[in-house]
């Protein structure tokens, strides 16, 4: 299991990034959401998702190194065999996730007592 522990509720933004390398976000959520560079700081473990709308999709971890950039760290599960994504020309959506595959770590960590923090 990545550590992670901070969670935010409606975070999303959108890229034009291609290929498998850093996300660039826009940086201007849609309405009614936040951006990633408003609650994450810099260097914080963030877990996220991208999806493309045509059956392009990634879910993992990285690591928000600007307000504007995610680094794509750990591939949890993708529709390319669990590994990166090579994504196209176009609009992607990117959000803060909670990965399935890490809800029973997260579960055992706070019967443990550890705290996590979450937000809006």
């Amino acid at each position: 299991m990545v550590d992670i522990s901070r969670f935010y509720d409606r975070v999303k933004d959108t890229t034009t990034t291609t290929g498998t390398g850093n996300v660039t976000l826009s940086g201007s959520a849609p309405s009614g959401f936040i951006t990633f560079g408003s609650v994450f700081a810099s260097t914080d473990s963030v877990p996220y998702a991208i999806d493309d709308g045509a059956g392009n999709w990634e879910v993992g971890i990285g690591i928000l190194s600007a307000p504007t950039t995610l680094q794509r760290t750990t591939v949890l599960s993708s529709s390319n065999a669990n590994a990166l994504v090579n994504f196209g020309a176009g609009s992607k959506t990117v959000w803060c996730d909670l990965p399935a595959s890490n809800i029973e770590d997260y579960e055992r960590a706070a019967r443990r007592g550890r705290q996590f923090a979450a937000g809006m």
